[in-house]
């Protein structure tokens, strides 16, 4: 194998890791500043307030993405692992 496969397989499988992490990532950021801003405006700041909205959306959202990222590392697995293992 040489270098230039290994970081082509690496790089793209860093790619892959973003896709599939960037919806997840997307509503923590989004539910974070939305408590953020509503405990500036409140004057209410209880810790739990900003835990829980966003573990809550995060679980639902994954539950969403579910399927779209396993068909994401799946094809990424059967596209690009495979044929490298096959060849050497």
């Amino acid at each position: 194998m040489t270098e230039i496969i290994f970081f082509d397989t690496l790089r793209q499988g860093l790619w892959v890791s973003v896709l599939m992490s960037a919806p997840i990532l997307t509503v923590a950021l989004v539910a974070g500043v939305i408590v953020g801003l509503f405990q500036a405006l409140t004057s209410v700041q209880e810790m739990t307030l900003t835990f829980v909205p966003k573990a809550a959306l995060m679980l639902a959202v994954f539950w969403v993405s579910m399927s779209f990222m396993t068909e994401t590392l799946t094809d990424f697995f059967q596209a690009e692992i495979l044929p490298t293992i096959e060849r050497f």
